[in-house]
Formats: structure tokens, C-alpha cells, sequence
């Protein structure tokens, strides 16, 4: 599984690098990035951050 970060509704609250900087960083626009693949170890705490997102700006890729 991939994730992704909607870079149009981001708005930087940082919740989901608190939750798994694993795979999520800041980047230099102060918005979140996937820089990591999601492993079986990471699959809950993203899930975790994908709902804990207060904008949703995180999802699922359905197709790479």
C-alpha cells in the first residue's frame, strides 16, 4: 500500500509526523510528504494519521 498527501489541502499541522515520522516529514514548504513506503510495521500508525488528519489531506493510493 501507498499513501499520499493532498499537497492542496495540507496545512501543515504536523499530526501525522507526530503519529509515524517513519514515513511522513515536513518538507521545506512546510507541508506534509510521504518520503517513506508503508510496511506492515507503519500500516496502523498511517491509518492512524490518515484519521486523524483535520482535513483529510491523506489517502490511499489505489493505483501507483
Amino acid at each position: 500500500m501507498k499513501a499520499t498527501v493532498d499537497q492542496y489541502l495540507c496545512i501543515g499541522c504536523g499530526v501525522c509526523v507526530g503519529l509515524c515520522p517513519q514515513v511522513f516529514c515536513m518538507g521545506a514548504d512546510g507541508k506534509s510528504g510521504v518520503y517513506r513506503p508503508v510496511t506492515e510495521e507503519t500500516l496502523s500508525p498511517v491509518q492512524e494519521a490518515m484519521d486523524s488528519c483535520p482535513v483529510t489531506a491523506i489517502s490511499w493510493l489505489e493505483h501507483e
